[in-house]
């Protein structure tokens, strides 16, 4: 009986119920990309004209300047560098290029785990959360009635908050990997040697497929002695 490994049971070449996993990897790379690029105009038209979007503290209550210019500098820097990583992940996707989606998959794993450490820091820290309320302005939605909810209500709620985004982003990791070994496979296929037939009644699906061995195992092959020398036989 054949053993299935893990890694092999939880491989699958569709997302989202009907999407191949290259399909899939595209959207998500030029969802990203989008969302990225509209961040990127946002803060760039920000610097152009800080008067206009400049957020000061009086705003927000605080002792501090929250956007100030190298702050939006740096984050136009990281959606500029994620327009790249997602931009290397739809391009290694659609050519079958398998090292052009790890840093998009590890940038995944990257906010997979900071999330994670989030929702540890709210279980550990549960009164974070009504300092951050606090913190928030006047005008905020909906400030008093979450306000007056107790803690333990609240890290509930945030917990299932968090909980839903962690099990959808694990999914899209999942998708995003399953894309990775499924064009690692066809890029490893293309060491395969097709010999055809110079036979023309035969069909194109009778042709051979013949897979060459590694280049350690053809090495260490003793080479085939020759035969032993001619001699004459004398009566």
């Amino acid at each position: 009986m054949m053993m299935i490994s893990a890694w092999d049971r939880w491989f699958s070449t569709s997302c989202c119920l009907c999407c191949h996993v290259r399909t899939g990897t595209i959207i998500l790379g030029v969802w990203y990309m989008l969302i990225n690029a509209v961040v990127l105009l946002i803060l760039l038209t920000a610097l152009s004209d800080p008067e206009q979007y400049h957020l000061t503290s009086a705003e927000l209550a605080n002792d501090l300047d929250v956007m100030d210019d190298a702050n939006m500098c740096i984050a136009s820097a990281i959606s500029l560098l994620m327009i790249l990583i997602c931009g290397m992940a739809t391009y290694g996707a659609y050519k079958l290029r398998a090292a052009w989606i790890v840093p998009f998959f590890s940038y995944q794993i990257f906010d997979f785990a900071l999330n994670t450490l989030v929702a540890v820091s709210i279980v550990v820290y549960p009164n974070t959360i009504q300092d951050y309320l606090q913190q928030l302005p006047d005008n905020f939605p909906y400030k008093e009635e979450i306000s007056a909810l107790s803690n333990v209500c609240l890290v509930l709620i945030v917990l299932l908050f968090i909980s839903c985004i962690l099990g959808f982003k694990a999914y899209l990791i999942a998708c995003v990997w399953n894309c990775y070994r499924y064009v690692s496979g066809q890029g490893a296929s293309e060491i395969l040697l097709y010999v055809t037939t110079n036979d023309t009644t035969l069909e194109p699906e009778y042709s051979c497929q013949v897979l060459l061995p590694p280049y350690d195992d053809s090495v260490s092959v003793p080479p085939k002695q020759g035969p032993p020398p001619y001699t004459t036989a004398t009566a």
